[in-house]
């Protein structure tokens, strides 16, 4: 296939799902931030809802007001394709994946659109690269999953950190995120969605390792192992079942300055041991009573999509993660650290992650590519501007 020329098409960004409660944070972001002359559109399911949204952004911003709105529904796949054909980058916060996200992904690769996403679910991607990784590499598509904060403060985080070791040589990083933040209807519902299907998503995994390449002379490690007491950052590390680790692995496969060797651990941080113990407690249930559909109903009920955080709880809120780092005989400690993880930061990232896709001057990349490899340098320096800190903690 050959690849597609994107830059006669009508938006340069369209926000899809913009309704939500991340997709009305994210629109209200790019209001705000889209550059002088950006061409960009809200897609939803209801033409009554953008309009309201719509109503809202121009409250603050009257250019807002002329706004154009399309009409899309993952259940309808021919308005996903009209929707991917008429940009160069399109946004998703359309969740849970595993239920409504294929027909978006399969129409941005067809199309050669670059695709942006929240998704921290581990099947869907794997899925997605099994099935259209190619058909993006074609096309020239960058596929950019996990852009919110699952995993950008992890995958960028250790992309800063390695950027400050010495090359060539074994390194081993060791994250730690602490975070008071609340959460949403739907990061609810796309979580115990991911936990019900244990072993659709380890049969997901191996089939992407199946086809999928690896570094050559390289070795990258993401290991899950027993809880840890760091010293460093005066914390137990409890470990994180999570997406971000994949992530931070697979940017280190394809970029040769993460080494010969390199390992990434990845810990919920905890100040005290009891509270360590009763997290992993307390999820070990979450998981068993998602395997229960009934129970899943349940707790899904406690919060509904389009549910979240209220402002003021969102001020309130904030996130911290420290790497600890060692190669070629050099130690040091990073953090990355900003506001409300879930929602306020995870808009920004988001948001930031499309602009830069559709503005910003990147290395050829296509197909599933990670933040990290896609947007890097480019992608911290705007995270950095809009707030969120990247430092050197201790040397």
């Amino acid at each position: 296939m050959p690849r597609q020329d994107t830059s006669g098409r009508a938006y340069d960004l369209v926000l899809y799902g913009a309704t939500g409660f991340t997709g009305a944070l994210t629109a209200a972001y790019l209001a705000s931030h889209v550059p002088e002359g950006c061409r960009w559109a809200l897609a939803g399911r209801s033409t009554a809802k953008l309009e309201r949204l719509r109503d809202r952004l121009a409250q603050s911003d009257p250019s807002c007001a002329e706004l154009p709105l399309l009409r899309a529904d993952s259940g309808d796949p021919g308005s996903l394709r009209e929707l991917a054909a008429g940009t160069r980058v399109l946004v998703t916060t359309v969740g849970p994946y595993l239920v409504h996200g294929e027909p978006l992904v399969a129409a941005c690769a067809a199309a050669g659109t670059d695709y942006v996403d929240l998704c921290g679910e581990a099947e869907f991607i794997d899925r997605m690269y099994v099935r259209h990784e190619a058909t993006a590499r074609s096309s020239g598509a960058r596929l950019v999953h996990a852009s919110g904060f699952d995993s950008v403060p992890y995958d960028l985080g250790v992309r800063y950190t390695v950027g400050l070791l010495p090359e060539g040589v074994p390194i081993r990083v060791d994250g730690f995120v602490r975070t008071n933040a609340g959460f949403s209807g739907g990061t609810l519902s796309s979580a115990l969605t991911a936990a019900s299907r244990p072993v659709a998503m380890a049969r997901a995994a191996r089939e992407r390792q199946r086809v999928e390449p690896r570094p050559v002379g390289r070795t990258v490690r993401a290991p899950f192992g027993p809880p840890v007491r760091s010293g460093e950052t005066r914390t137990w590390g409890v470990p994180l079942p999570t997406l971000d680790p994949q992530i931070v692995a697979r940017s280190a496969a394809a970029l040769d300055r993460y080494g010969p060797d390199f390992r990434y651990r990845h810990y919920a941080g905890v100040r005290r041991l009891p509270i360590a113990v009763g997290g992993a407690l307390g999820a070990g249930a979450v998981c068993a009573l998602a395997q229960v559909p009934s129970a899943r109903r349940w707790l899904s009920g406690r919060l509904e999509p389009g549910d979240g955080p209220s402002p003021e709880r969102r001020a309130r809120s904030w996130f911290k993660v420290r790497f600890v780092a060692s190669g070629g005989g050099t130690r040091l400690i990073t953090e990355v650290s900003g506001g409300d993880p879930g929602y306020d930061e995870t808009a920004k990232m988001l948001a930031e992650s499309a602009l830069s896709l559709a503005f910003d001057d990147l290395p050829e990349t296509a197909g599933q590519v990670t933040t990290a490899v896609a947007m890097g340098d480019a992608l911290t320096a705007r995270l950095q501007e809009a707030g969120i800190r990247f430092g050197v903690v201790q040397e």
